[in-house]
């Protein structure tokens, strides 16, 4: 499921483990629904060196990348993966990884099921579910509420209902509608909500996508 928040958690992972310095190199990729071998490629290399490879000679990518995990404890982070049917470049994108030492870890996000079943994942899958209605308003309020002085109308309760209904349990609709409202009297709140903004997932997708 998108917007459910599974790059911010594997953000925070990310982060917090590369403080530690448990993991050198690291490297953070936004693979996205178009899957390009060279680009993956080529962008994880410029992440564990922290350099630019101006080459266009695909095949020197293949041949730095392995030299550089050779040895060495990595974590690669492969975000927003969507694409199953290219097994066969997959396993070409992992083949460096065979170098690293013992303990290196790769974090895959994605919304499709058959992605982790393609990348050996097993039972390394943690299956993140929709928010309650408490914690989703909770992050609505983050976002809707900046301002404190704003007066509570007397049929809040009817709307908080309509907007945990609209957010759907999801931590990126929540962000995204309460940023909406903040910008709104609360007057203005209940003739949005009844409005078919829904396409709300698909504009917090598109414009606050992260």
């Amino acid at each position: 499921m998108a917007g459910v928040g599974k790059t911010t958690l594997a953000a925070q992972v990310f982060n917090e483990i590369d403080t530690t310095q448990q993991f050198k190199p690291t490297a953070w990729v936004c693979v996205s629904d178009d899957f390009n071998l060279e680009r993956v490629t080529k962008q994880i290399l410029e992440s564990v060196t922290s350099q630019l490879y101006p080459t266009e000679d695909f095949s020197k990518v293949q041949q730095a990348l392995p030299k550089e995990l050779a040895g060495k404890k990595f974590l690669i982070v492969l975000d927003d993966v969507w694409d199953t049917c290219c097994y066969g470049l997959w396993m070409k994108l992992q083949s460096p990884f065979r170098d690293g030492a013992a303990g290196s870890k790769i974090i895959v996000t994605t919304r499709d099921a058959e992605v982790s079943k393609m990348m050996g994942a097993g039972t390394l899958v943690h299956n993140l579910e929709p928010m309650s209605n408490d914690v989703c308003f909770e992050v609505f309020e983050q976002h809707a509420f900046r301002n404190a002085n704003r007066d509570i109308p007397p049929n809040f309760e009817s709307l908080k209902e309509k907007i945990v209904a609209r957010c759907g349990g999801l931590p990126l609709a929540a962000r995204t509608l309460g940023g909406l409202l903040l910008r709104k009297e609360m007057n203005e709140w209940e003739e949005i909500l009844n409005k078919k903004l829904w396409s709300l997932y698909q504009m917090s997708v598109t414009y606050f996508r992260y």
